[in-house]
């Protein structure tokens, strides 16, 4: 007589944490989505990105971390597609993204307040979302006081890092 086929391991379940002092709760193990935008290589086929970030929030990875300098633009474009999928398939699923701002697509660093509103409003439009779950500086510009950086990046943001 065969030996009974073994039982498929249970999925495994991400841990969820605290981020910060703010009570935002993320999975422990995030998805860093830059390489999906040519920053390695060629830039990968979207529907493959998509499917990716589908599969890692159905496994509970539900906290992305992306940037406007990353394509430039495209990353955020392709994450808020994605979020947007799992969003539809996977109910009550809570996907946290994180974004950063403060290096421009010519690769300057800048953080005055006309630039910081207009980095903010752009990840809003491309990643599809009415508010930013996590928002840091991705390079500190030394000649803007932070408190200025800060106070130009205080709307449509749960929480900001410096």
């Amino acid at each position: 007589m065969a030996a009974a086929a073994a039982a498929a391991p249970a999925a495994a379940v991400v841990r969820r944490m605290k981020l910060g002092s703010q009570g935002m709760e993320v999975s422990a193990q995030g998805l860093g989505c830059m390489g999906m935008s040519a920053v390695y290589g060629e830039r990968k086929p979207e529907a493959d990105m998509v499917a990716l970030v589908r599969h890692a929030v159905a496994a509970g990875v539900t906290f992305l971390d992306t940037s406007d300098v990353y394509g430039p633009h495209t990353n955020e474009v392709l994450v808020g597609k994605a979020v947007a999928a799992a969003a539809a398939t996977e109910e009550e699923v809570q996907v946290q993204v994180a974004t950063k701002f403060g290096i421009t697509p010519a690769w300057e660093v800048r953080g005055d307040p006309a630039y910081v509103r207009a980095a903010c409003e752009g990840s809003l439009r491309r990643l599809g979302v009415g508010c930013i779950d996590l928002y840091y500086q991705h390079r500190i510009d030394s000649t803007v006081p932070v408190e200025i950086t800060v106070r130009a990046a205080d709307h449509e943001i749960l929480c900001i890092v410096l």
